[in-house]
């Protein structure tokens, strides 16, 4: 996987890109929204194997689990930005997903469980995978990790806001 801190820049990316008043709310749900498919580490105490389609990578890192999941919050937190919300949400939560799939480790990303329980990788993989566990994050390995989610997560998605924040700017002069 990507690491927490890849998985929030991107969703706080999607925020700011869909709304220029994107709420604290907003950006904080996404924010856990990016993060949220990861629960499916519990699994691990249970027993239940990595390629199980409720294993590690498996339904909650689903295109139907974000699109669930995003009609919820939209209905819960939406008020009268429904659709803010539900497309906010949708995109940080399959960002998490999109991210696992640009690493190099693990068994793939199910994105189209229950369906098909296959699991995919896409053929461009260079964000370091990140180990499982916050002990094990803070080594030479999770230095490896941040180095790469700085090169290919951190600063497109600089460059995104950059460019977002000039546009807003020239429109405004206009």
């Amino acid at each position: 996987m990507a690491s927490i801190f890849g998985h929030g820049i991107a969703a706080f990316t999607i925020a700011k890109v869909a709304s220029n008043k994107a709420s604290i709310g907003l950006v904080v749900l996404a924010i856990l929204s990016s993060i949220l498919p990861d629960i499916d580490v519990l699994a691990f105490n249970f027993g239940v194997p990595y390629e199980s389609p409720f294993g590690h990578r498996g339904f909650t890192h689903s295109i139907l689990f974000a699109i669930i999941w995003a009609l919820c919050i939209c209905v819960l937190f939406g008020k009268q930005r429904k659709m803010l919300y539900f497309l906010v949400i949708l995109f940080s939560t399959l960002s998490h997903g999109i991210l696992d799939a640009l690493t190099t480790g693990g068994k793939g990303v199910g994105f189209f469980i229950p369906f098909d329980n296959e699991r995919y990788f896409f053929s461009y993989q260079v964000i370091k995978v990140s180990p499982i566990g916050v002990e094990r994050f803070f080594s030479e390995w999770g230095l490896q990790v941040i180095f790469s989610e700085l090169k290919y997560v951190f600063l497109p998605c600089a460059l995104i806001l950059i460019f977002k924040l000039l546009i807003n700017r020239l429109l405004k002069e206009d």
